[in-house]
């Protein structure tokens, strides 16, 4: 993940023409979903009770018992599938954990790297980093086009603790440099995506996105899970995540 020190919405508020909730996958690259995941939440938290608390983006793997959940026939899973195919499968999961004492903020950026199973050098795909002891690389753009993001809201996340802010079809503008994402943003405007326990926010993975840090901070639990329904070239190949 590529990320940029100025926190929070950069100064622009959210605004019209549509509400957050008229969001869709096709038109602005994010939708909400809500209370997909609700009647699973339960085996969810279990599934999650083992990892650290309070940590900015706990990457983690093996988590065999959401398998079900997270196939394309699943609750989550089938949100990836009805975009991507029913071939699709996570490839990468993320627990984040906002709580009071661990209230971070995260600047506008976009996910660029995979995450794989080990280092393989293929012409496209670099510079390469190890992150929590597991080797990503950034791939070329269109990969990551054919991918999506799915985020699991295991505790309510109103507009006062801190919900995802969003530049609404950004993603249409494919990797956007460093220097052009502020423009990027005041082009497209900014959403927060507020949700409930249970609700579950789909994304484009290109999409530029922030955090900004709670104003009333509570614990925001989310599992964000990368979905992708083709293999990678050359030898590299995907973690297990729900295996």
């Amino acid at each position: 993940m590529s990320s940029r020190a100025d926190a929070g919405d950069g100064g622009i508020a959210a605004r019209p023409p549509y509400r957050s909730d008229l969001l869709n996958l096709c038109d602005h690259g994010a939708q909400r979903f809500r209370r997909a995941v609700a009647p699973d939440l339960t085996a969810v938290t279990a599934a999650l009770a083992r990892l650290p608390d309070g940590r900015a983006g706990t990457r983690i793997g093996g988590i065999g018992d959401l398998a079900g959940l997270l196939s394309s026939t699943g609750a989550v899973g089938a949100i990836a599938a009805a975009r991507l195919g029913p071939a699709c499968r996570p490839v990468r999961a993320i627990l984040f954990d906002k709580t009071a004492r661990a209230n971070w903020a995260l600047g506008w950026h976009q996910d660029r790297t995979i995450c794989v199973r080990r280092r393989v050098d293929v012409p496209g795909f670099g510079p390469w980093t190890v992150k929590a002891g597991m080797p990503h690389v950034a791939p070329p753009v269109d990969l990551l086009a054919r991918m999506l993001t799915l985020r699991m809201h295991i505790d309510d996340v109103p507009e006062t603790n801190a919900p995802l802010l969003i530049a609404p079809g950004s993603h249409r503008e494919g990797m956007v440099p460093v220097d052009a994402i502020d423009g990027v943003v005041r082009k497209y405007g900014v959403r927060a995506c507020p949700a409930e326990a249970g609700d579950v926010w789909a994304c484009a993975t290109l999409i530029l996105h922030a955090s900004a840090a709670a104003t009333l901070p509570g614990r925001r639990r989310v599992l964000q899970c990368d979905f992708a329904a083709k293999d990678l070239p050359g030898g590299l190949e995907w973690p297990g995540v729900a295996g």
